[in-house]
């Protein structure tokens, strides 16, 4: 079984309720940083925040819908990044996944990519919402527009989060050209582990301290 600090080293460390505060957030990096997590992702309207070094900061695009205009988007991320996000997670445009529009779906990534640049951009497919193919096709879409990494979920959808078959079947889409990163309803350590073997590289949670818990030190 991984040590805590393995597993912490990939949490990104969340807080994205909109009624979150300031007060909130900065706790939410303490926390982060006396647990040694990867980052701590908060809402766009949180920022900037002051993180110590070695703490990396990431926020959400379009979130949690996807259901924005790319321009609107590729703004939004522009200013995530200018006030200091480290990553990006956005949000795909779900019709355009369910209308089988996988040329829109790379366009739409592919806009916020070019205004993230050099920074990670993380794409959340919402795969409990989708058809195994539609996922495959989705993290493709992703690939061939310059994403780092592809996501299983916002934790607000009503179809659920992160299952180990949608992660099993992310990695397999894209290799190791990608990460992959969990997230939705990862709870417990188990959950966590079995994500972890299911081939995520990346954890998204607010249940942190549970998790870290129920491991090794």
């Amino acid at each position: 079984m991984p040590a805590r600090a393995e597993v912490a080293a990939v949490i990104d460390h969340t807080l994205l309720k909109p009624e979150a505060t300031g007060e909130q957030v900065a706790a939410l990096i303490a926390q982060g940083a006396e647990l040694g997590t990867y980052s701590v992702c908060v809402s766009p309207n949180q920022l900037p925040v002051q993180a110590p070094a070695g703490l990396h900061v990431a926020t959400v695009c379009g979130f949690p819908s996807g259901a924005h205009a790319s321009s609107v988007k590729a703004a939004e991320a522009a200013d995530s990044v200018a006030k200091g996000a480290d990553e990006v997670d956005m949000v795909v445009n779900l019709k355009l996944v369910k209308e089988h529009d996988y040329e829109g779906v790379e366009a739409d990534i592919r806009a916020v990519k070019e205004a993230v640049g050099d920074r990670l951009l993380k794409v959340i497919i919402e795969s409990a919402a989708l058809t195994d193919d539609e996922i495959v096709a989705v993290c493709r879409a992703a690939e061939a527009a310059g994403a780092d990494y592809v996501k299983t979920s916002t934790g607000f959808h009503p179809a659920g989060g992160a299952s180990v078959h949608a992660v099993e079947l992310m990695r397999a889409t894209v290799g190791d050209r990608l990460g992959v990163k969990a997230s939705g309803g990862i709870r417990d350590a188990a959950t966590a582990l079995a994500m972890i073997e299911a081939g995520a590289s990346r954890l998204g949670v607010s249940a942190t301290v549970a998790i870290l818990e129920g491991l090794p030190a």
